[in-house]
């Protein structure tokens, strides 16, 4: 055998013996949150499905709201097809807020969302409002009187969510807004309950609990349509407020990747988000369907990012 047989076959056997590169999701915070439960529930169906060969590694990279993993994924990874993040409406908000030093939405691909949080509107029990356009003319009557709680610090997700349904409804003056931004949904909920604010926003799956045991009433659900399960709670596009706001979880990757093994991301995604696997997982965790995949995900972060920015300078938090 001469020396050129010899060394093609030892490459051809080197090639053989080398393992596939498993795939791996970043998840930008602490295991058990969000972005961990999207990265493990994505790469597990992906898996199951034979999509990968391997098990997806699941790595938690904390820090800066997601700005660390960002960072990393632009810095140092830009052009690794095995590698995709988790992200959510909290990503955008921060990215579209400047809260990444510096970084940009078009920075990473947008692959898609598979599934969304709805947002909701709630009062007390008690409450004097009826329907949202009764909660929407008290404001536009007089908004140092109504006060809105939520899970997120000023300028968050749940502040923006009450920022653009009012805009949406007309009332434009978003720094005459009282709103009571809190460390999470349960603080909110205490301060609609004991009539410190007058309305509280969230996401369906942390108020489900308060709203099955009467403690709030739901006055609109910022979706498309009705919620499975809550088919009594009218949609703010039914009272005349064309607004859907949810919380999307769905995943980027790096910018550098070539446009086959974007396509492939964007396919795989897909599978999962059409899977038995998936739909059962919104089920158990309150989830409804928000699939937007590829070029259209991509436009409607841009514009997401847009709208975000706007509403943030309005209210001082962008110059």
């Amino acid at each position: 055998m001469n020396n050129w047989s010899r060394a093609a076959i030892a490459a051809l056997m080197m090639t053989a013996a080398a393992p596939a590169m498993a795939e791996e999701c970043i998840a930008p915070a602490n295991p058990g949150g969000g972005w961990d439960f999207t990265c493990r529930q994505i790469g597990r169906i992906m898996t199951e499905l034979k999509l990968v060969p391997n098990m997806v590694q699941v790595t938690n990279v904390t820090g800066a709201g997601g700005g660390v993993a960002y960072s990393q994924i632009v810095a140092d990874r830009n052009d690794d097809p095995t590698v995709f993040v988790a992200a959510s409406s909290a990503t955008t908000t921060r990215l579209a807020e400047n809260a990444f030093a510096g970084a940009t939405a078009d920075q990473v691909r947008w692959v898609g969302s598979i599934a969304g949080d709805p947002g909701v509107i709630v009062v007390g029990k008690d409450s004097e409002f009826q329907s949202l356009t009764d909660l929407v003319d008290a404001v536009k009557a007089d908004p140092s009187k109504v006060a809105f709680a939520g899970g997120s610090a000023v300028g968050g997700f749940d502040h923006l969510k009450v920022l653009m349904m009012l805009d949406k409804a007309g009332f434009s003056d978003a720094r005459a807004v009282k709103y009571i931004g809190l460390d999470g949904g349960a603080d909110a909920i205490t301060q609609t309950v004991g009539g410190f604010a007058q309305a509280m926003t969230g996401d369906l799956s942390e108020i489900t609990g308060f709203i099955k045991s009467g403690d709030v009433r739901p006055l609109a659900v910022l979706a498309d349509e009705r919620i499975a399960g809550f088919e009594d709670v009218p949609t703010a596009k039914e009272q005349g407020i064309d607004i859907t706001a949810m919380n999307w979880r769905g995943i980027y990757v790096p910018k550098g990747i070539s446009d086959e093994d974007y396509n492939k991301w964007v396919d795989w995604l897909k599978q999962v988000g059409d899977s038995e696997q998936w739909k059962q997982e919104m089920a158990a965790n309150g989830l409804a369907p928000y699939n937007v995949y590829g070029a259209d995900f991509e436009k409607f972060v841009a514009e997401n990012v847009a709208e975000i920015q706007g509403i943030a300078k309005e209210i001082g938090l962008l110059q």
